[in-house]
């Protein structure tokens, strides 16, 4: 509990960095932010693995494993903001991990923990936690293209628009997110059929479904791109509902069967 507060307190200080630098200039001082960063996801990751990986065996329940996945979230980001422009995702995301990480030391597990997962099984489950980062990551992405376009057909100008990548570049990283999200997303259904032995089975069956439309609309909108040039709204919509469709396939699922049925 004292890492993860601690976690909290650092999530909150960087915003707070970050909100009032970019208040006096557009121009970010990226180098204290991911310093201080670094330290918040470093406690994050901890937190997460001890609340995954317990005494009593591998909790993959709601909230913990809400945790993991926040923390692979910030930590991709983290990442790819040494290389390309989007550590502006942090204004949302590290308020998110702090919601999440106060939230699941409040309620803690609300499923029983796993013995043992085989290695097939802890693969398929590692596939999707990255394929739920990068998904959730290019929603926040599409969030953002999704303002801006707004602002901009409002004539709502003014300094934010110095803080976010212009819409070409944002529409490019949404898209470079979407296709490795899109083949992580694959190969986690792939390794579902496969190494569940009743995958349809009743407590699977409404994540199957709503995973499997998930591909689809992804799948649909990574073709438009490709054969119709799609871009802006249409892109944003689809990448927005394609998301929708993965919340309620592993977060709809679990809420349902761990806090209502539980």
């Amino acid at each position: 509990m004292f890492v993860a507060t601690a976690a909290i307190a650092v999530y909150l200080c960087a915003t707070l960095y970050q909100v009032l630098q970019l208040r006096q200039h557009p121009n970010l001082r990226v180098t204290p932010l991911f310093l201080v960063a670094a330290v918040a996801i470093a406690l994050h990751g901890y937190v997460s693995l001890r609340w995954v990986f317990t005494a009593k065996g591998l909790d993959f329940s709601l909230f913990p494993m809400s945790t993991a996945i926040s923390f692979t979230i910030n930590l991709i980001v983290l990442i790819s903001s040494f290389r390309k422009p989007v550590h502006n995702l942090f204004l949302l995301l590290f308020p998110l991990a702090a919601i999440i990480l106060a939230t699941t030391i409040l309620v803690g597990s609300t499923h029983v923990p796993w013995q043992a997962v085989s290695a097939p099984i802890g693969t398929h489950i590692f596939i999707s936690i990255l394929a739920y980062s990068l998904m959730s990551i290019a929603a926040l992405q599409a969030a953002l293209l999704a303002l801006k376009n707004w602002r901009l057909r409002h004539k709502r100008l003014g300094s934010w628009l110095q803080v976010v990548p212009p819409l070409q570049t944002m529409e490019a990283l949404l898209f470079e997110v979407l296709w490795a999200g899109f083949i992580l997303l694959t190969l986690s259904l792939i390794t579902g059929f496969l190494f569940f032995e009743d995958f349809f089975a009743q407590h699977l069956a409404h994540k199957s479904v709503f995973a499997l439309c998930s591909w689809l609309f992804y799948a649909i909108l990574l073709w438009g791109r490709h054969m119709k040039g799609w871009r802006g709204n249409t892109a944003i919509r689809w990448t927005l509902i394609g998301f929708f469709a993965m919340v309620l396939a592993y977060w709809g699922s679990k809420f349902v069967i761990e806090v209502l049925l539980g």
